[in-house]
């Protein structure tokens, strides 16, 4: 037997906030939301794995340790991606001359890629 990944934990500091664009960004069901045992309230989103969003007081500092590495769908190029993601709320960081990918920042800063179809 060996592990699996059941959830990917998100910092955020309006949890509501970025979970609505992640939602929307993956087509992922309604957000629901649950408290700890110490009344913290989380946002989570359904799925495998699920996008849990951890509310907490400081704004992001540096760069990810772990970031999304995103593919558009079927029929959709990179560039429509990108475009999509930026109406939601994303922003481009660099264009990677050179690589395949385009770094993007979520509402909040947390870096993802997206990457040509595949």
């Amino acid at each position: 037997m060996t592990s699996r990944v059941l959830a990917v934990a998100v910092d955020a500091r309006d949890a509501a906030r970025l979970s609505r664009f992640w939602s929307a960004a993956l087509g992922r069901g309604e957000p629901f939301t649950w408290d700890d045992a110490t009344g913290t309230t989380y946002v989570e989103l359904p799925g495998e794995p699920a996008l849990l969003f951890q509310p907490v007081p400081e704004e992001k500092s540096g760069k990810n340790r772990l970031h999304l590495d995103l593919a558009p769908p079927e029929g959709t190029g990179q560039r429509e991606e990108i475009a999509r993601l930026v109406d939601l709320g994303a922003r481009v960081l660099d264009e990677a001359e050179g690589h395949p990918w385009v770094v993007l920042a979520d509402p909040e800063g947390n870096e993802f890629c997206v990457l040509p179809p595949r």
